[in-house]
């Protein structure tokens, strides 16, 4: 039985070397996240790096997925969050009050 070949890829080239590129730098252990600047640790984000800078450089790279359950967490939080601010306001002005009383005092 002959395979019959795939008619499209769905990662170029150019997206293969990069994760290559940055698998290299993961393995030497000179990988660097983001913002933090943090020391890459992970398999799965050392290509997760080398996918996102290949989409960065117009390579063809699939879109990253994302899942409901990730947006449904969001909302949650943000609710549980506006609760907390204003149950703080309400300390918060409670202290301004006190404060300004040993000010005057």
């Amino acid at each position: 039985m002959v395979r019959k070949k795939s008619s499209k890829r769905k990662y170029s080239p150019k997206a293969s070397k990069s994760v290559e590129r940055e698998m290299h730098e993961y393995k030497r252990g000179k990988l660097k996240s983001g913002r933090s600047g943090k020391t890459v640790k992970s398999r799965k984000q050392a290509i997760a790096i080398g996918l996102s800078e290949a989409r960065a450089e117009g390579a063809k790279v699939p879109a990253k997925k994302s899942s409901a359950k990730k947006s449904s967490q969001k909302k949650s939080s943000t609710k549980s969050s506006t609760k907390k601010k204003s149950s703080s306001r309400k300390k918060s002005s409670g202290r301004k009050k006190s404060s300004a009383k040993k000010s005057s005092s």
